[in-house]
């Protein structure tokens, strides 16, 4: 009887881990997918890994960071993302100036949103729901 309460609590456990798992997978995707759409409207350029060789050179680049890098004696920044697209970022300084202007205009946005929604939860009129919540609390 206790084992199988055990492996009971063990499914349940390992349910909840892959659920919270995935959920945080999610959320690293959205979060890259924004990321590389800034990256395109700043001028950055797509290209698909859609060699072996690529494939093998995207792999050991730093993933899913934008990093300076010398090539034929001029600056180019790159972002990596083998993971979900396969593909590499590629772009010049300027492109690189307008991804940060970019990237720093969606942060305040979101972060206008984040105060209006608190100060919309701060304006509500909780005094009206007397002592609780009525029979659901």
């Amino acid at each position: 009887m206790k084992a199988k309460i055990l492996w009971r609590q063990l499914i349940a456990v390992i349910a909840v881990s892959g659920a919270l798992l995935s959920g945080c997978a999610a959320m690293r995707k959205d979060e890259t997918m924004s990321v590389e759409r800034t990256l395109a409207a700043a001028g950055f350029q797509l290209k698909f890994a859609d060699t072996p060789e690529r494939i093998d050179e995207l792999a050991i680049l730093p993933q899913r960071t934008l990093v300076p890098q010398q090539r034929d004696g001029k600056l180019f920044y790159v972002y990596a993302d083998p993971e979900y697209c396969k593909c590499l970022y590629v772009g010049t300084e300027a492109a690189y100036q307008r991804y940060q202007k970019l990237a720093l205009q969606q942060k305040l946005a979101k972060e206008r949103v984040e105060a209006a929604q608190m100060n919309d939860d701060a304006s509500m009129n909780w005094g009206m729901w007397g002592n609780g919540w009525g029979p659901w609390y």
